[in-house]
């Protein structure tokens, strides 16, 4: 959230967030990485400033996607957790899932905390992002399982 690129084009700025919280799903596992979100979460709305922008709190437009982190750890965690994350197609379909759970709470998101329509909180907050996100999941889906493998095959030693 701390590399934040601001977009003309969106009410939320360009940040790492979404690819993280995929990876922190993927590798804590559904319960550590739901706890892990939740944490950030709470923390975050009890007054740390470390949401995009250093904001703190719940009332601004992107607060809706923080929400969906939680809901996205939890289903990559318990995809992964089912082996899911082992290669690199079906961590790909694990993570764009994933992604989709943090666009629905975040059109969501914009249409209260904005007062959005939904037609315009998905062109203002879905469209813009969708080409970085594929290259995050890519990114990701490609280190995961060789992350896997090297952890597995230290553990024979």
């Amino acid at each position: 959230a701390q590399l934040s690129i601001p977009l003309p084009c969106t009410p939320g700025p360009l940040t790492l967030q979404a690819f993280s919280v995929l990876l922190v799903g993927a590798a804590l596992g559904s319960v550590r990485g739901v706890c892990s979100m939740a944490l950030y979460l709470l923390a975050g709305v009890a007054g740390v400033p470390w949401f995009a922008d250093q904001q703190s709190g719940w009332a601004f437009a992107s607060f809706g996607y923080i929400v969906g982190f939680v809901a996205a750890a939890w289903l990559v965690g318990w995809l992964a957790e089912r082996g899911a994350d082992r290669r690199v197609v079906p961590t790909i379909g694990m993570m764009a899932l994933g992604n989709v759970v943090i666009y629905l709470f975040g059109v969501a998101g914009l249409m209260v905390l904005a007062a959005m329509s939904f037609g315009e909180a998905v062109t203002l907050g879905v469209l813009p992002f969708l080409i970085g996100d594929a290259i995050k999941i890519l990114l990701a889906a490609v280190l995961l399982p060789g992350t896997w493998k090297l952890i597995n095959s230290r553990r024979s030693f």
